[in-house]
């Protein structure tokens, strides 16, 4: 048989969880290489470690920017080049095809059957069509819910492996302290602090199959592992239980992103989030979506409740938004829930940050040009953490809504008045979560 050459095409996520599933240790093909997106600073001109790699590869496997790639599919005789990206529109993935075999490669896209992991455990996997959608609040909401029957809980994120990738084989965070220990970006930290803060073990990393493994026989116990998914990709765990989170402040976004359609389409049940902060019209197209794709899944309506610190710093007052990164950068959302506690608090102005930003994050403004008024809480380093803090202190404002999901000033030093958001689901009516983790307690006989 001949090998075929394969380069994978990704950003430091599913990629590398493909190759680790499907090519590491099969001879029929060589991974010549990754190609990474810009929107991980650094990736470029790394390698995926040989302590990863596995005896195939003994110098490791290189990674490119992404636009080399008509290049290194001439010059490395590329046979497949693998599509491993997520939360991308239809059109995004075509154009990227079209280069591929414009190139000479085929284009090919690994499903779960060759990519999902078997856990011994009972599994529920929370997903999304959008990043942004508010999948994370649906995952505390579902491991609270199963607390409450006093089941031990631990949930696997999806992947943001940005630092040195043989030390981020298997990552666990038991408390605040380690998010510090793997020296996290502020992405990591969003993700990880809101389950420590409420008692949750989560792990994360490069290799999933040692993930699941240690996840599994953590030392805290586990009864039920929850995959809190990320980039609206698809579960790296074969799930008991899938539920996918719908945006109705996007609609038709759900049927026509990549992978999110399929999370649409393969979800048990379905959260549509949002619904007291988006027009009715925009709810009743996302509930024709699903009954279109999904007519079995079951729909929970859901509100994302929004808290504020001190409201005092926002009515009449000139604010700055600092609104979650990844969802006004790849998510492409205008708004988060700091605009909306702004306007429903009645601030007099929602200052520009935009004349005050400084290197990354004026680049950020540079990439994602419909971000707007609003300032990305991007740091994926501690020098962008840096110019994260310039551009706040710079900011000509009288207070700062920090809508993170974390307490921001606990990492950088805001010199200004600021105040928190915070967002919780609260599904309402029936049936609901509740139910849903019920019946899945009694199918998988959990107390």
């Amino acid at each position: 048989m001949t090998q075929k050459n394969v380069i994978i095409i990704g950003s430091a996520g599913r990629d590398f969880h493909n190759f680790n599933m499907y090519f590491k240790n099969n001879k029929a093909y060589k991974v010549v290489c990754f190609t990474g997106s810009q929107q991980i600073p650094g990736i470029s001109g790394k390698k995926y470690p040989p302590e990863l790699a596995g005896d195939l590869y003994p110098g490791g496997i290189p990674i490119y920017p992404e636009e080399d790639l008509p290049r290194l599919i001439r010059e490395l005789n590329v046979d497949d080049c693998v599509f491993a990206y997520s939360d991308v529109s239809y059109q995004q993935v075509m154009h990227i095809g079209a280069i591929v075999n414009a190139a000479g490669a085929n284009y090919v896209m690994l499903g779960p059957k060759d990519t999902m992991l078997r856990s011994k455990k009972p599994v529920i996997a929370v997903c999304a069509v959008r990043t942004g959608a508010g999948k994370s609040q649906t995952s505390r909401r579902i491991i609270g819910l199963l607390k409450e029957r006093e089941l031990k809980v631990v949930a696997v994120r999806h992947p943001m492996p940005y630092g040195e990738l043989a030390i981020q084989r298997v990552q666990r965070f038991g408390e605040l302290g380690d998010l510090e220990k793997h020296n996290c970006t502020v992405e990591e930290i969003e993700e990880y602090e809101p389950h420590l803060v409420r008692g949750t073990v989560v792990y994360a990393g490069a290799d999933y199959a040692a993930i699941l493994k240690a996840a599994e026989e953590d030392p805290q116990g586990c009864d039920v592992v929850v995959w809190d998914g990320g980039n609206n990709d698809f579960s790296f765990l074969k799930p008991d239980l899938m539920i996918t989170v719908a945006d109705p402040h996007r609609p038709g976004h759900e049927l026509s992103y990549y992978p999110g359609e399929i999370n649409l389409r393969m979800a048990d049940a379905v959260v549509i989030n949002k619904i007291d902060s988006a027009c009715p019209e925009n709810v009743q197209k996302v509930r024709e979506s699903i009954a279109k794709v999904n007519p079995d899944a079951i729909v929970v309506d859901a509100v994302s409740v929004i808290r504020v610190d001190n409201p005092k710093l926002i009515k009449g007052k000139r604010v700055l938004v600092v609104e979650d990164g990844p969802t006004l950068t790849h998510g492409e959302m205008t708004y988060g829930a700091g605009t909306i506690a702004a306007q429903r608090g009645g601030a007099a102005e929602l200052v520009d940050p935009r004349p005050y930003a400084v290197e990354s994050i004026a680049e950020a403004f540079e990439n994602y040009p419909n971000i707007g008024a609003l300032l990305p809480a991007t740091g994926y380093d501690a020098q962008q953490l840096k110019h994260l803090e310039a551009t706040i202190n710079r900011t000509d404002c009288d207070a700062v809504i920090v809508a993170t999901p974390i307490d921001l000033s606990r990492i950088i030093a805001i010199k200004k008045p600021n105040t928190r958001v915070y967002y919780e689901l609260q599904d309402i009516g029936t049936p609901n979560l509740a139910e849903i983790v019920s019946e899945f307690a009694e199918a998988h006989n959990l107390p």
